[in-house]
């Protein structure tokens, strides 16, 4: 799972009010996530380079790291976590997000040339427009970019993103695939302009860069992407050029996803707009740009339309394994961000519309819908129940009552390895192999796993060897399987260790 570090002071403004540490942690696991820890920025570096830990001063800022499901996108940044919370807690509606409403003439356009078929075939590309920035939004938005890039984007071999200055550019747009020596550029954080061909060279000592050379640098043709005067915004997946760069000042925002996967390029284009739409002097608006390949087909992203699927109310309560009334799960719904209303059909079956918006690309089916009615209701106020179709062996059923009864006279039961070595299972016991007895691995990745155990004991008294320090009597037990060539049985060994 992602661990996304927010400022805690930050985070608990937008969610518009304090909570102590447990409160959070508890807001954080209803949710469905998890809060991993609470610690000052610097604390974080000295425990990245294990020194040892100093009283925080009062100037140092508190950082959250809080653990996200890896197919939550909306949730990689402060924004879209704030965002999340809120609308959970009730206090916030669910955002309605738009395309401005412009003339397909007025939009500003991306041409798609022939040959970027032979590298990055697509492009999507939105406008964030009035956008205000501080330091703090600032570092969000170019956090969320390299969070992406880490997650969905595969760094950077599916999709690219690239944000530009809009006011410093003029379009139309171009997407080209060109030979390195044709392209020359002053690079992000550059002075002087490179060839494309000598940036392959010059990044191989770039730490954060090199690990992205790979992906174009053994190819005959370069993505770049110009605009109407030849500038250069990006050579994707590499590096922005100097000229658009975003700066705290920047108020309108060009942003374009190079990819090699169309759907997941659209995903992060509508994570990106969406997230920081919420700063654009129209909320939630976003302009669109149209792009056109060589084939004359044109289209416009971003597409912010509401996706719909019917999920009956009986599908919904079987998973989740509760009876709840058709209104409380239009309710639940809504505080994970899915619109929903209920219907009743001719058979008088209740269903539901759900209106997914674009910030949930995570639900693709009717189970992520019922999945997200357990996490609002509460997993642990789900009662536990077994299936009536779950019928245990009898052999595990002895196994779990004989383990019962041992582990109330006080024994401890140990957790082995059904592979050890052949001089533990043998040698060590003072037993001879007869070469018909045990199972033995042909290609052991290590001494330790050579054989398939024919006796508990090996395990058992391995534990007590690393933990002879600890108070006698040691009582340790082990049930389980050991496998012979020809048949297989469980085997209880208890030991006790008394003090001498």
């Amino acid at each position: 799972m992602p661990t996304v570090s927010v400022g805690r002071d930050r985070l608990f403004q937008a969610l518009g009010r304090e909570y102590t540490q447990e409160e959070f942690d508890d807001l954080c696991f209803n949710f469905g996530i998890e809060l991993d820890d609470v610690m000052t920025e610097k604390a974080i570096i000295r425990k990245e380079k294990l020194l040892e830990d100093e009283n925080p001063s009062e100037d140092e800022e508190w950082i959250c790291k809080i653990e996200v499901p890896a197919n939550r996108y909306d949730l990689l940044c402060l924004e879209g976590l704030a965002q999340a919370l809120r609308i959970f807690n009730g206090i916030d509606p669910i955002p309605t997000y738009s395309a401005a409403n412009i003339s397909k003439e007025s939009m500003h356009k991306m041409h798609v040339k022939p040959e970027t078929l032979k590298i990055r075939p697509y492009v999507v590309c939105a406008i964030l427009k009035g956008v205000s920035f501080d330091e703090a939004r600032y570092n969000s938005f170019i956090d969320l970019q390299d969070r992406l890039h880490q997650n969905i984007c595969r760094r950077r071999t599916l999709v690219a993103i690239g944000t530009h200055d809009l006011d410093t550019i003029e379009g139309p747009f171009t997407y080209e695939a060109l030979t390195p020596p044709e392209i020359n550029f002053v690079p992000l954080k550059q002075m002087k302009k490179q060839r494309a061909s000598e940036l392959m060279e010059f990044y191989k000592s770039d730490l954060k860069l090199k690990k992205f050379l790979h992906i174009i640098e053994d190819s005959p043709v370069f993505p770049v992407i110009y605009d109407s005067n030849r500038t250069v915004l990006s050579l994707p997946p590499i590096i922005n050029g100097a000229h658009s760069a975003i700066t705290l000042k920047t108020k309108n925002v060009f942003i374009e996803c190079t990819a090699t996967d169309l759907t997941k390029a659209k995903i992060v284009l509508n994570t990106m707009v969406t997230m920081f739409s919420v700063y654009c002097e129209r909320k939630f608006e976003v302009e669109p740009v149209e792009v056109t390949y060589s084939d004359g087909k044109s289209f416009i992203y971003p597409d912010l339309s509401l996706y719909q699927m019917v999920v009956p109310l009986s599908y919904i309560t079987s998973i989740v394994g509760v009876s709840l009334p058709a209104s409380m799960v239009a309710s639940l719904l809504n505080k994970m961000q899915l619109h929903a209303e209920h219907s009743v059909s001719e058979d008088k079956q209740t269903s539901f519309i759900v209106s997914v918006p674009p910030t949930r690309s995570d639900i693709l089916h009717p189970c992520d819908v019922a999945e997200d009615v357990a996490i609002a209701f509460g997993y642990n106020e789900i009662p536990k129940a077994k299936l009536a179709s779950l019928q245990p062996q009898s052999l595990n059923q002895l196994s779990e009552l004989i383990r019962m009864e041992i582990a109330m006279l006080g024994y401890t039961e140990v957790l082995t390895w059904i592979l050890c070595s052949y001089k533990e299972n043998f040698t060590m016991l003072n037993r001879k192999d007869n070469k018909a007895t045990a199972a033995i691995n042909g290609n052991p990745r290590s001494a330790e796993f050579e054989v398939v155990r024919t006796s508990l004991m090996p395990g058992i008294l391995k534990t007590i060897g690393h933990n002879k320090d600890h108070p006698k009597p040691i009582k340790v037990m082990r049930i389980f399987n050991v496998i012979f060539l020809v048949f297989m049985f469980s085997r209880l060994i208890c030991l006790i260790i008394k003090e001498f």
